[in-house]
């Protein structure tokens, strides 16, 4: 069998299986996963109680990862989150004593109702997949993902994460509220005796994953498809509206995510269409517009939109 269709199938695998704890949202679901094997974390952005940490915690499961929860509060430190090191009078060394980043999946859960400084403990974590304590340095588990949740601006005790962090997510998604018929299924799911157990299958090993990630990263991306990109990320930094716009670091993830996409079709390469379908939830969290708050949000995604109308799309055929 063909690797490319073997792994693939994996990977439909492990759709299917987060689908059993995540209904009605599997637009949401496919791009999670694509954020996963490009490499990136990600954020999901929503009100509480429409499935964030559920989603989290199937895609850990579904992947055969070993994952840490973290409650983000006012009070937690930066050492909670990379370890410290602790004197040992028996031996009178100091021995690092580990951090719940020490693992494959960080699910970080209300991401924005900590203090900037824990925030910033995250900053070298989520860029380079290790922590440094007191001098030293130590590499996190590869694979190594952050999978992140926060809550409206606006909402109780939750500040606005520095422009810094947000860059570093690959993805920023919203879950939003479930479909009538989504909210039945879940509610029975939740109430019912029979179906209140539902359990996420491991489809996926580590050496797996590493595959997968190997196969995203060899998809061929033509040089048109560069320039095209480079295009609406040059755009970015002109419109009146837009104060700060789209970073290198923002090019590079948008390439990575679109591989991920061409993947999950079964292409071996780029298409326009790829860059299109996933541009508004790599760009927009990158952009910083003269409007605050939640506006700001929808007028990035706006402003996004507005510039795909006018780039011109290159010629690249199915």
């Amino acid at each position: 069998m063909n690797d490319n269709n073997y792994y693939l199938k994996k990977s439909k695998a492990v759709l299917r299986a987060v689908r059993k704890a995540v209904i009605g949202k599997d637009d949401i679901i496919c791009k999670v996963y694509m954020a996963i094997i490009a490499g990136g974390h990600v954020l999901l952005d929503d009100i509480p109680g429409v499935g964030k940490t559920t989603m989290a915690h199937a895609f850990a499961n579904a992947l055969g990862l070993e994952y840490n929860r973290i409650q983000f509060t006012p009070d937690v430190m930066p050492s909670d989150i990379t370890g410290f090191s602790m004197y040992n009078r028996q031996t009178g060394k100091f021995e690092f004593k580990q951090g719940a980043a020490m693992c494959n999946m960080l699910l970080a859960d209300e991401i924005n109702r900590t203090s900037p400084k824990t925030q910033s403990a995250l900053l070298q974590i989520m860029e380079e997949s290790r922590v440094t304590v007191d001098g030293n340095t130590y590499d996190l588990p590869e694979p190594f993902i952050v999978i992140a949740t926060q809550n409206p601006i606006g909402s109780i005790g939750t500040q606005k994460l520095p422009e810094s962090q947000m860059d570093r997510f690959m993805i920023r998604l919203s879950m939003g509220y479930p479909k009538m018929e989504d909210e039945i299924s879940i509610m029975k799911n939740r109430l019912e005796p029979d179906k209140r157990d539902i359990q996420v299958e491991c489809v996926l090993n580590e050496g797996d994953i590493k595959e997968i990630k190997d196969k995203v990263a060899s998809i061929y991306v033509d040089d048109s498809i560069y320039e095209y990109v480079a295009k609406i990320v040059a755009k970015t930094r002109v419109r009146e509206n837009i104060i700060q716009g789209v970073s290198p670091r923002g090019s590079i993830a948008l390439i990575a995510m679109a591989k991920a996409e061409a993947f999950l079709r079964g292409n071996e390469y780029v298409l326009p269409s790829d860059i299109k379908n996933i541009v508004i939830e790599t760009f927009a969290h990158r952009v910083v517009t003269n409007v605050a708050g939640a506006a700001g949000n929808e007028m990035a995604k706006k402003e996004i939109k507005d510039i795909l109308r006018t780039v011109p799309v290159p010629q690249i055929g199915e």
